[in-house]
């Protein structure tokens, strides 16, 4: 097969005769192609990395309009912690569909809210000691990191938060500044991400910056501001899977309690299971004030965010934070029946632990066989990964996967960890061909080191 020129509108030039069924195959792709490239922003990024069309997905499977099969080792960035098309709450979504419920109530009452409502409460909260009061933002998690922002600088009545190094929390203004990446602050104009301190995170360059922090606000020439609220990740997801031990999370909730500061969880990614309990900061037994979630809170990958506040701080007037888009009952309606199916019992958090294992064990292999190519494990639960020597060769085996039907992605500073992002419901046969694909990956990229080397 031989392409030897595109032609403007992205259609190959074929030099030599094809079977007709290939030659459409390759016409339909470019056509596609061509949209993209003609058409759409220079500020995707994910489609750089998997330069394929998908058309279909199942569970923890995607395909491309071709028939090729990738495992998803993504998962929407942790949107698909059921993984795509759950048949559970598909159903309960055509279902409520083809009944005309509502689909848009902007932040009306409805049946669906009240359902999701009643089961996030008697499932996820009462069970776990929480008390909070739910706030319904506009649908991305961003939003939701700025509603909880706001309302922390209105409930203690100061202007400046604390975050940490490393933490991402969004690009909108007030969740950039939060943001410690460079990649992601570049997007805004110069001055304008500010009303931030950031402080070491644990294990950040030999620093203790909890005890940095505390001296801080105890000194009276240090210079320092006393904050509204200090918010973090407990598992920094895109800051390169860095976890912060119970004594550490321990340490901070007592500093903002003895000073009278806010503690904010952002639980957008390591939420909803992902570390292997529905909310990551439980096996500290810590309750912030104030959580943030989206991403699988919807359930289905529906667009969904939620703040969840202690009632104390519920000071809010009506409509002073809103959104269009704060009522996407088709969401509420996945959401209810995500928590209902996987949330009244320990089975997935079983589960979860098994395949972490699974995961942890092949990494621990890898590592040991290929030194050279490797730092150490990151993460927990199912937010797991491995840290590179650097960013090529992290880069290199997420291709060497992708090439081999797998789809899984790089993250920290500088892209240098290998991050498994699978849906939590994969089947341990599904994981075990995903582990295979990633070592196979990782053997041919230690072959090329090698002859490089010699």
């Amino acid at each position: 097969m031989k392409i030897s020129t595109l032609s403007e509108n992205m259609t190959p030039n074929i030099s030599i005769e094809f079977p007709q069924n290939l030659l459409q195959i390759y016409r339909k792709y470019w056509s596609y192609y061509g949209h993209f490239i003609n058409h759409e922003s220079k500020v995707r990024s994910y489609s750089n990395s998997f330069p394929v069309v998908f058309k279909q997905a199942k569970g923890c499977w995607l395909e491309t309009e071709n028939g090729e099969r990738y495992l998803d080792f993504l998962a929407g960035a942790g949107s698909l912690n059921y993984g795509h098309n759950n048949p559970i709450l598909k159903e309960a979504l055509v279902e409520y569909i083809v009944s005309d419920g509502i689909t848009h109530g902007l932040d009306m009452h409805s049946e669906a809210k009240a359902d999701f409502i009643d089961a996030f409460y008697q499932k996820i909260l009462a069970p776990r000691g929480l008390d909070y009061k739910l706030q319904f933002t506009g649908p991305t998690g961003t939003n939701a990191v700025e509603a909880a922002l706001k309302l922390a600088k209105k409930a203690k009545g100061r202007s400046s938060v604390v975050a940490f190094t490393n933490g991402f929390h969004g690009c909108t203004a007030g969740a950039l500044a939060a943001t410690g990446n460079q990649h992601h602050r570049q997007g805004a104009p110069e001055g304008s991400l500010n009303g931030i301190t950031r402080i070491p995170y644990e294990g950040y360059a030999g620093i203790d910056g909890l005890a940095l922090f505390e001296t801080m606000l105890n000194d009276n020439s240090a210079g320092f501001d006393k904050p509204a609220a200090v918010l973090l990740e407990t598992v920094q997801g895109e800051g390169g899977l860095n976890a912060a031990s119970s004594h550490w999370l321990e340490r901070l909730d007592k500093i903002c309690k003895a000073n009278d500061i806010l503690l904010i969880v952002d639980d957008i990614q390591a939420g909803c299971g992902r570390t292997g309990t529905f909310f990551s900061f439980e096996p500290a037994g810590i309750k912030p004030d104030i959580v943030t979630l989206s991403k699988s809170i919807g359930g289905y990958g529906l667009p969904m965010a939620l703040v969840l506040l202690k009632p104390d701080l519920d000071i809010w007037q009506p409509g002073e934070h809103n959104g269009t888009f704060r009522g996407n009952n088709h969401a509420f309606v996945t959401a209810a029946k995500a928590i209902e199916t996987y949330w009244s019992d320990d089975v997935l958090e079983q589960h979860i632990q098994a395949c972490s294992e699974m995961v942890s064990e092949t990494l621990t292999r890898v590592q040991t066989r290929f030194p050279q190519l490797f730092v150490q494990q990151k993460g927990r639960g199912m937010m797991i990964g491995i840290e590179c020597q650097n960013s090529a060769l992290a880069g290199a085996i997420a291709k060497a996967c992708f090439a081999r039907g797998m789809v899984i992605e790089t993250a920290g500073p500088n892209d240098e960890v290998v991050k498994f992002f699978c849906p939590l419901t994969i089947t341990k046969p599904e994981l075990e061909q995903g582990l295979t694909i990633f070592s196979a990956a990782v053997e041919s990229v230690a072959e090329k080191q090698f002859k490089k080397a010699s």
